[in-house]
Order: C-alpha cells, then structure tokens, then sequence
C-alpha cells in the first residue's frame, strides 16, 4: 500500500471527500486499482464458518462504500473475506444536501450524515441478479426518509435483495435517518424482526438475517436488544454503526460536523458494545465487530471480544484498498503467536467464562482491560438526525 499512501493519499487530501468516494468506484469499475499480492490466498488458520455460511477469512468490508452494489467482486479481489452493499432502500433516494462527508484527517476519522442515498432496491437487485455470483455478500437494507410504514420498507427491502445475496442486515442504527434509531426499542424491534423474518422465509429461506445496532445504547437498551435477538433467533448481530458522540480528544477541524462519526476513535466505544453484547447473548449470537478497525491488531482485539467476523470501511480512506490482506496477515501471525487453531478458537478468549477458552495470553488481559475502563467523558452528543433542512 506504499503507493497509496505517497502518492493517491497527498492528493486526495485536498478533494472533496464524496467525489474522491465516487472516483475510487470508477477506478475500481475499470480495473485500475492494484490486486494486492496473495489477496485471495486462502489460508486454513483464517477460514471460519459464521451463520452456515464459509467464509475464506474474517475480514469484511462494510456497508457504506458500495451503496449500490457497483464494485463487490472487485473487492472481494481486494483481499476482504465478504462484502455487505448498501444501506439500500425500497425506492431511490437522494439522501441529505451535500457537503455530507468530511474527513477528520488528524484523527484518521470520519463524520457522515449521507442519509441513506442510494439507487433503490430494483437497480441494485438488477445488478445483482446480474453479478457473477462468487464469495459472501451480504445487503444492508434500510428505509425511505419520509416512508408511512417503517416495517414494510424494510420487508420489501427482503423480497427485492433476498434472493441474491448471502445474508441480509437490518439496519436501525444510522443516525442519519429521522426516527430510525427508535426502531431499536423493544416493542417496535419485536415488530418489525418478526415481519422481517416471515418476509425471508417466504422471498428467500435459510438466508441469515442479521441485525445492525448503535453503540450509543443504554445498559437497559443493550439488555432489551439482546433479549429480543436470543428470544427470535435472529441469525446475528452487527456492531456497531456510527456514534453520534465526540470523544474529548478529536484534533480535526470538521470535529464539530453533525453525523456519525467513524474511524479510530470509535475503536473503543464500539468494542466496549461488542463485549457487552457477547456478554448479554451468552456467546450464542455470531456478532460481527466493526467500529475504528485500522490493524490486525485491531481485528484481533474484536475477535478477543467475542466477533466472530470484522468489518472495516473509514480505514480504507487512510490506509489503501490493500489493507484488507495486510490486516489477514497479521491477524495470521498473531493467532499463530499465541497457539489458536482457527479465529474460531479465539472467539472470545477475553471471556474465558462464557467461551470456554483459557489462552494465557497477555493480549487477552489487555484486550479485555481495553473495554472494562470507564467510559471516556465525551462532548455533548450531537443531533441524531439530520435532514436536509438542517444539514450544513
């Protein structure tokens, strides 16, 4: 990734941060990014089977970059183990006003509030239905801004995308979308899991139906989600989207943006989320850690944590499409370093209680100690929800 970094990263430094997005696809589109070398070198150590689906490694790409499904064997080309499009909604949307996307380069962060742009869920089955089907994609559904019925925004979102796709994720968790985050509650998450879950037996059955989850969630919330999931057996769960919180710390001038922040500082808060969900759901429940993951180091330490699988998204604006297979091969090492088998032996090491797993490993300890620091005092949160009356 040398390359990327001494000479694209300069560059697009000073770019707006959506059309260097869009320019990124475009070159991806014609083949003009690199394959990193042994990208798609399958290793034994780094295979794990997650929700009956087998995966060649544990690192997956997150939604967000590939909104409309442009690019996905492209990027599994990149080195990453799976690929989740959208968030996609049932009809097309514009999003929010632009400017919408900043970076926070000093802290190698970012600040969204997209608003669920996409193409809409019958152009981006089309692409799919087209798609030379190969390794794990998942698609990110989610619903139109001013949509009268939540719950069917998101069972039309399962009959149009089920059929193509490896799993599918309920998204309630972008603060972008007025409203959404209360979908999380209780009552209205029972509502809309178990329409979801009737629409996927009848458009696309055996597909894994994941769950997509804020890491600014209560104690209480964290419990009622849980509970929610271990009692529908939902497939798994996503953790965690983007937080709408500043950590005290941020050294970038767009800091004060409004949106959902993500990147390094949200490696913490949203790893401390991934524990307490392992915690909560007893190990039961596949979660699939995401949130400021930049290293293998990293990977590992959300692994530690109970993910059975990780994602990555802001990291790639910093560091490169390669980083991908740069992260399976460190995270190659350090499983080897410290005698797991497979991923699936380190799951949740740093709770041996619940995992059943005793390495005496000094990562472990750190990991563990990593999420049971108080909380980090924050800045006041910023507005959930932005929409295109108030956006900047």
């Amino acid at each position: 990734m040398g390359w990327y970094q001494s000479f694209v990263l300069p560059v697009i430094r000073w770019t707006d941060p959506e059309w260097a997005h869009g320019l990124a696809l475009w070159a991806l589109k014609h083949n003009l990014v690199p394959k990193p070398d042994g990208a798609n070198d399958a290793s034994p150590l780094l295979q794990c089977e997650v929700f009956g689906r087998k995966f060649p490694n544990p690192v997956g790409l997150a939604a967000g970059f590939d909104k409309n499904a442009e690019v996905p064997n492209r990027m599994l080309d990149q080195g990453f183990g799976f690929v989740e499009i959208g968030s996609v909604t049932p009809e097309p949307q514009p999003g929010n006003r632009k400017p919408r996307l900043f970076r926070l380069y000093s802290d190698r962060a970012v600040i969204n509030r997209m608003g669920f742009n996409n193409e809409g869920a019958a152009i981006v089955a089309t692409r799919l239905r087209k798609r030379a089907r190969r390794g794990i994609l998942g698609a990110n559904l989610g619903k139109n801004k001013y949509a009268a019925d939540a719950t069917e925004d998101y069972v039309k979102g399962v009959r149009a995308l089920g059929p193509y796709c490896d799993y599918l994720v309920v998204n309630v968790s972008s603060p972008n979308t007025p409203g959404l985050r209360a979908l999380q509650g209780r009552d209205p998450l029972v509502a809309l899991l178990r329409a979801v879950m009737a629409e996927r037996d009848a458009a696309a059955p055996g597909i894994p139906v994941l769950l997509k989850v804020a890491p600014d969630l209560t104690d209480e919330d964290k419990a009622d989600i849980a509970s929610v999931v271990l009692d529908l057996k939902i497939d798994g769960m996503i953790v965690s989207n983007t937080t709408i919180d500043r950590p005290v710390g941020l050294n970038s001038y767009d800091q004060s943006e409004t949106g959902g922040l993500s990147g390094p500082p949200l490696m913490a808060p949203s790893t401390k989320v991934l524990a307490d969900f392992y915690q909560l759901t007893k190990g039961q429940v596949p979660l699939i850690g995401v949130g400021g993951i930049a290293s293998g180091k990293d990977a590992y330490e959300k692994i530690l944590n109970g993910a059975s699988l990780v994602q990555l998204y802001t990291a790639l604006i910093y560091k490169g499409p390669g980083l991908a297979a740069e992260i399976c091969d460190d995270l190659e090492k350090r499983l080897r370093q410290d005698g797991f088998a497979s991923v699936a032996d380190a799951v949740g090491a740093a709770f041996p209680e619940i995992s059943g797993k005793h390495a005496a490993i000094d990562e472990v300890q750190a990991a563990k100690q990593s999420v049971a620091q108080p909380e980090q005092k924050t800045e006041a949160a910023m507005p959930e929800a932005v929409t295109p009356d108030t956006a900047k």
